[in-house]
């Protein structure tokens, strides 16, 4: 009897920088306008990652308004990115809990024009 619980991983990880604007029950700064999040994701496609950022950052209070794919580790290293070892290490986590990773969340702010 063969073992079907045992498919092979199809799960892909694949970089997301993620703008999100404000909503009233997010933790950004008062004065901030959005913020800049860059998340590792799991998924089968592309699409599925995004699917699956955006959900959870709106379970997070989180407004997401735009999604810029940047590939998979492969495909980014094609690109001649260069991937640290802190990077790779959250990359693979995201692959080992089938889960999505906020590297790091810049807050944004708009620029006020003198005069």
């Amino acid at each position: 009897m063969s073992d079907t619980s045992k498919k092979p991983n199809r799960q892909k990880v694949y970089t997301l920088l993620v703008q999100v604007g404000r909503s009233p029950e997010d933790d950004l700064p008062k004065s901030a306008t959005g913020a800049a999040l860059l998340c590792y994701a799991s998924g089968v496609d592309e699409a599925e990652a995004v699917r699956e950022t955006v959900a959870i950052l709106k379970q997070a209070a989180l407004s997401p308004l735009d999604v810029t794919g940047y590939g998979t580790r492969e495909e980014r290293i094609a690109q001649g990115h260069e991937i640290d070892s802190e990077e790779d290490v959250l990359m693979q986590r995201a692959l080992d809990e089938n889960s999505v990773i906020v590297a790091q969340m810049n807050a944004l702010y708009e620029e006020q024009a003198d005069g």
